[in-house]
């Protein structure tokens, strides 16, 4: 029902030589180059270029390899969904995320989805925000979470909600009790910013312009774990939204506090698959979980 040839031409592919692809499957490499050679004879035309021991496809091997893995990821759908009907939640799910959320927001999603179903793995990816969209149209991952992402016709937006930002400060901050605060109280204190590559930085350099702010950081980082510790160890203060620091704001180690500036745009988070196609049963269980989740988070720190 499913030939040994498409896995090794998809791992040849991936690892980039025979003996690699060999090494990973714990097969001979005779055994996949026999397999590739009687494909070649099949078709009539070879696969790759063999360039001083190197592998490089032709443009007939292209098309054989999107013929393949689409037929790898029918399969795998295939039995994920002959496993749910015989009443064993089994399967993977991969789901690409930034680093932000990779950190604060996903370790209590997949632990409260693994509770419920200890069968499925998952897979996190961690991935910058442009590489999101196209890792979930390659099909490299069943799923997309990040912020600002980029609009595409083969791609279909699961769930979306705006997130407000706001300053984050340790508790005892002379800040800290206030319901709300405007952007430009907050310029007086060290600022600890989201580097530049963070979707998150050119929404604060909007804000900043609009209300005519000069700024200059004391720190900068595109790490929400960094930032994080150097407003807990009493450097500055940082601007962020609710989900950077849920855990944080949990455990009462910081504090956010909401800004009222009109001028400052939200955040926002979109959940996105691939248009047009049915997701195996494991994706499709997490992403009613991400939705489920986000949908209880939104009232109560949104």
């Amino acid at each position: 029902m499913h030939a040994r040839v498409l896995r090794y031409l998809d791992e040849v592919v991936r690892r980039g030589s025979i003996r690699k692809a060999a090494e990973y499957l714990h097969i001979a490499p005779t055994a996949v180059n026999r397999q590739i050679l009687e494909l070649e004879s099949e078709l009539g035309a070879p696969l790759f270029d063999r360039i001083h021991k190197r592998l490089r496809l032709t443009p007939l091997g292209e098309m054989v390899l999107a013929h393949v893995r689409r037929t790898l990821r029918e399969y795998d759908i295939l039995r994920e969904r002959i496993e749910e009907f015989k009443g064993v939640r089994r399967g993977q799910v991969s789901i690409a995320v930034t680093a932000g959320l990779a950190d604060a927001l996903m370790p209590s999603l997949a632990h409260a989805f693994r509770q419920r179903f200890p069968g499925i793995t998952v897979r996190i990816l961690d991935l910058p925000i442009t590489e999101i969209t196209a890792a979930v149209e390659r099909g490299d991952a069943d799923l997309g979470l990040g912020y600002d992402l980029a609009d595409a016709p083969s791609l279909r937006v699961r769930a979306a909600s705006d997130w407000r930002i706001g300053v984050v400060v340790p508790p005892g901050h002379p800040l800290a009790e206030r319901a709300s605060v405007l952007l430009s109280e907050c310029a007086g204190y060290p600022l600890i910013l989201p580097a530049a590559p963070l979707s998150i930085r050119s929404l604060l350099d909007d804000a900043f312009a609009r209300n005519t702010i000069e700024v200059a950081p004391a720190a900068e980082s595109t790490s929400m774990a960094l930032i994080q510790r150097l407003v807990m160890q009493g450097d500055g203060i940082a601007l962020l939204n609710p989900l950077d620091v849920m855990e944080e704001r949990a455990r009462q180690t910081l504090m956010f506090i909401p800004l009222r500036d009109r001028n400052v745009r939200p955040q926002p988070l979109a959940l996105i698959e691939r248009a047009g196609r049915q997701p195996n049963a494991a994706a499709e269980l997490m992403a009613q979980s991400i939705e489920s989740a986000l949908a209880q988070l939104y009232p109560q720190i949104g």
